[in-house]
């Protein structure tokens, strides 16, 4: 079995003659192209892998039930809960966007907002909850509700890539306010 499986590039011995040596390049570039396009979506699903552990970590470190632990319990626990943390930050993977000086400024303007959100969560959760289904509904087509203007314009700024991105981002930040409820109705 191949540990190391490298994409195979398949080139017709058969069309050496009939196939023009464009065409042939050609044709291996796009059998390439498909291969760079796989790494690129293994590396984001990846990062998101990551992303949903650190999110994880810190609903477990912000979690009710740390405060009915004993202070020796409770440090351990989050001790445990930052090693593991540091470990998976020292998995690095950046699949780079490229982007004008408008997409970034888009860009940037989203991640604060989106920032905001995570600042008033611990005040306002049912607020913030309700705010971040308006930035989710400004990145759908769909309209299923109230969506944010402000939000929406900058969105619209960003990349499809960016787009996509912070609509998972958006919506592992409303799965991440249900679970908090969840977790403290229990």
């Amino acid at each position: 079995m191949d540990n190391n499986p490298l994409p195979h590039i398949i080139e017709c011995a058969d069309c050496e003659g009939s196939v023009k040596p464009k065409e042939r390049l050609v044709s291996l570039l796009d059998q390439i192209e498909v291969h760079v396009e796989q790494l690129r979506k293994d590396a984001w699903r990846l990062e998101e892998e990551r992303d949903t552990l650190l999110t994880t970590l810190d609903t477990l470190r912000n979690n009710e039930m740390l405060g009915k632990l004993e202070e020796t319990d409770r440090d351990d626990v989050l001790r445990y809960a930052e090693r593991l943390s540091m470990r998976c930050l020292t998995v690095d993977i950046l699949v780079k966007i490229q982007r004008d000086q408008i997409q970034q400024e888009a860009l940037h303007q989203v991640n604060g907002l989106i920032d905001s959100l995570i600042v008033g969560l611990r005040d306002d959760p049912t607020t913030t909850r309700l705010r971040c289904a308006s930035f989710m509904n400004a990145c759908s087509s769909h309209g299923y509700g109230h969506s944010d203007k402000n939000f929406e314009s900058a969105i619209l700024g960003c990349t499809l890539d960016d787009q996509k991105r912070v609509k998972k981002r958006l919506q592992g930040l409303l799965d991440y306010i249900d679970k908090m409820h969840t977790i403290q109705l229990l």
